[in-house]
C-alpha cells in the first residue's frame, strides 16, 4: 500500500470519529417490513412514508427506526396529534 493510500485512510479514520462533518440533504429507502416492503424517503428535512400509519401521523416505525440509525445526521419527523 502507497502512502498516499495510507494517509487517505487515516484520514477517513479521522473524519469518521467527528459526524458533525456529514449532513444529510435527502434520500430514499427501501424499508422491508413485516408484511410489505415501504418507501421511505427524506428530503431537505422533510420525511415521507408511503404505510398508512406515516400518511395520519406524520411519523410512523419506518422513520423512526431510520432516525435511530442515522442519529444526529438527519432531523426527527414531527408527529401529528391524534385527533381528539
Amino acid at each position: 500500500m502507497d502512502a498516499a493510500m495510507i494517509g487517505k485512510i487515516e484520514k477517513a479514520l479521522q473524519y469518521s470519529q467527528e459526524p458533525d462533518r456529514l449532513q444529510i440533504n435527502n434520500f430514499q429507502v427501501t424499508f422491508k417490513g413485516d408484511h410489505h416492503d415501504h418507501q421511505v424517503s427524506y428530503d431537505s428535512g422533510t420525511w415521507h412514508c408511503d404505510c398508512n400509519f406515516f400518511q395520519a401521523r406524520g411519523v410512523c416505525s419506518h422513520v423512526m427506526t431510520i432516525e435511530r440509525k442515522l442519529s444526529g445526521l438527519v432531523e426527527p419527523a414531527e408527529a401529528v396529534p391524534m385527533p381528539a
